[in-house]
């Protein structure tokens, strides 16, 4: 028998799908509830449990993990006579890996207390890449005793993993990496469009740029969908635009500018109102390609 902690975990996309397997061939018992019958069996054939419901998926938990699109789906699994905190058994540790705003999350630690539970926001950059690898970085916000006990799972998941602070920091710096990431492909999209306006190899361009100072992850990653037109979804623009409302919104709080981050933001809205919103979001470089008359 196995002296891991037993999982939960709510939400198998393309994110939750891989962390939860990876926590499988670490082996960790994994039950895991999700709304597609084709991701619970997924999850069976990786030798998970499928659960029929919220509640049916963390009674017997001892950590619970989130990993849904947004605030809205994260309150809809948590709270309720359906859900985590009404069904979770006291001294459960919630984690929510979900990209959310600050504010929900330190709402839910709040709630999650009161039930007897202890809790973590503990959002992840990296991609489906990252999670299929395990070498996620996984930023956390909440007590420093929590983030201990979570910390051999959380290494099971990714590479690189800090406490930030306390509840809802692991947000805020999501939503900074979020930032930096947008702004990022943004400036990738922009160079390939000008490298191929200027009759450039564009192969041999990005690599030679990627080994100087303009290199960086987002590169390293994007550079083939760049080059073959691959959109097909890594991170969907949808998600990248709701996070930008989250960084965005969280900035004009603290009274932080972000002159060129509203822009980006601005950006990847125009792109999912064109009907881009399901491709990656390296698919920024069509916005792009329209704004310099190129055919998408």
């Amino acid at each position: 028998m196995s002296t891991l902690p037993s999982v939960a975990w709510i939400g198998l996309g393309i994110m939750g799908s891989p962390m939860a397997e990876n926590l499988l061939k670490a082996g960790y018992a994994v039950t895991g509830y999700t709304l597609e019958q084709a991701k619970l069996e997924r999850l069976t054939a990786a030798g998970g449990t499928a659960a029929a419901s919220v509640a049916e998926a963390v009674r017997d938990a001892d950590v619970v993990i989130t990993m849904v699109p947004a605030s809205p789906q994260v309150e809809a699994v948590a709270y309720g006579p359906d859900g985590i905190l009404a069904n979770a058994r006291p001294g459960a540790l919630l984690i929510d890996m979900s990209s959310i705003t600050p504010r929900t999350s330190v709402e839910l630690a709040a709630a999650a207390r009161e039930k007897g539970l202890r809790a973590l926001d503990a959002p992840v950059s990296g991609g489906e890449a990252g999670a299929v690898e395990a070498v996620l970085s996984i930023m956390v916000g909440g007590d420093q005793a929590d983030f201990d006990s979570a910390l051999p799972l959380f290494e099971a998941l990714g590479k690189t993993v800090v406490r930030c602070g306390p509840h809802g920091a692991g947000q805020t710096v999501k939503a900074a990496n979020q930032l930096i990431v947008a702004v990022n492909i943004q400036a990738c999209a922009e160079a390939v469009v000008f490298l191929e306006k200027s009759g450039v190899d564009l192969a041999a361009a990005l690599d030679v740029l990627n080994g100087g100072l303009a290199g960086s992850t987002v590169l390293s990653r994007k550079k083939d969908n760049f080059l073959a037109r691959d959109f097909r979804p890594g991170f969907r623009i949808d998600l990248h635009h709701k996070d930008m409302g989250i960084v965005t919104d969280a900035a004009r709080t603290v009274g932080a500018a972000l002159p060129v981050g509203a822009v980006v933001a601005q950006l990847i809205g125009s792109l999912s109102a064109q009907g881009d919103g399901g491709l990656d979001h390296s698919a920024l470089l069509r916005s792009v390609e329209r704004l310099s008359g190129q055919p998408v």
